[in-house]
């Protein structure tokens, strides 16, 4: 009789611990907008060149090129949709492009000449897009809500607030919708605002890091905020009302943005512009986004 040998299950992976996924060079000094879809793919802006956006499949360790912009159109955000569809904040020439489900050509559905730039977008659980839109040289910022009107088209504009904002980056929402997290680059504050219809409310504080060191941010199911800590080499991970509770560091010094995958949401994937690289780590939460997509929350 042959004799049964135990054979030890593979260790999980540790948590917090980040990791390089694609080779450096890949991407330009813009890499930057991850967002994964519901087979995760992770979508990144600029691969190779300006304008065009890469795909890594799961599991690969190398991005392939998936579409290009417009010309002249460089993207810098990317958020994708429960149905599917993705949208892509192009700064360069103040538009939002959707691209369909399983296609790969990009259509404008919003476009803003006075807006100074769409850098950095999130998506509600009714579809409305709200957008950063910095002005670098003022030092200031404002927030746009763009939403379907009653002709099924996009519309938007610069919501009121009552503060004068500083150079509004990284986005996201609290898992309930009714917050909005702004980072303001400039001064290294991360501020928390009410959503009421066209106007933001009851602006708070939250935490303040050290100027033009934070970037993007995402939101998990808990609440908590993680923030990328430009310059720094570390993603933040802050309860809502501003307490770190982990600094994790990463491979490289020049996180831009970061986005939630893998099967159970729980991956974080981060894009490097030292190195042109993303890199990834385990997490204990699943991004709200994600699990927004997954139809969980």
């Amino acid at each position: 009789m042959l004799a049964l040998v135990a054979v030890p299950a593979l260790a999980a992976p540790k948590l917090f611990e980040s990791a390089q996924l694609t080779p450096a060079g890949e991407y330009t000094f813009g890499i930057e907008g991850p967002a994964v879809d519901r087979d995760g793919n992770l979508f990144v802006v600029n691969l190779g060149k300006t304008g065009t956006i890469g795909r890594l499949a799961p599991e690969a360790t190398a991005s392939e090129p998936f579409t290009a912009l417009p010309e002249g159109s460089i993207g810098n955000a990317i958020r994708i949709d429960a149905v599917g569809t993705m949208f892509i904040a192009d700064y360069k020439k103040h538009n939002i492009f959707a691209i369909a489900p399983g296609r790969t050509e990009p259509r404008i559905v919003f476009h803003a000449d006075e807006m100074s730039q769409p850098n950095d977008i999130t998506l509600a659980r009714d579809g409305t897009i709200y957008a950063s839109d910095p002005s670098w040289k003022a030092r200031s910022g404002r927030i746009w809500r763009i939403a379907k009107g009653p002709d099924g088209a996009m519309q938007g504009a610069a919501m009121t607030a009552p503060r004068a904002m500083g150079t509004t980056n990284g986005i996201d929402l609290s898992p309930d919708g009714r917050t909005l997290y702004v980072g303001e680059s400039n001064s290294g504050e991360i501020w928390s605002y009410a959503i009421d219809g066209d106007a933001l409310t009851r602006p708070k504080l939250i935490k303040t890091f050290e100027a033009n060191t934070i970037d993007g941010l995402r939101t998990d199911t808990s609440g908590r905020l993680l923030v990328a800590r430009i310059l720094k080499g570390s993603i933040a991970v802050l309860t809502p009302d501003g307490r770190i509770v982990r600094e994790i560091t990463l491979k490289a010094k020049e996180p831009t943005n970061l986005a939630f995958g893998g099967s159970d949401g729980k991956t974080v994937f981060v894009t490097q512009r030292q190195g042109g690289f993303i890199e990834s780590f385990r997490t204990d939460m699943e991004g709200r986004e994600h699990c927004l997509q997954m139809g969980r929350c």
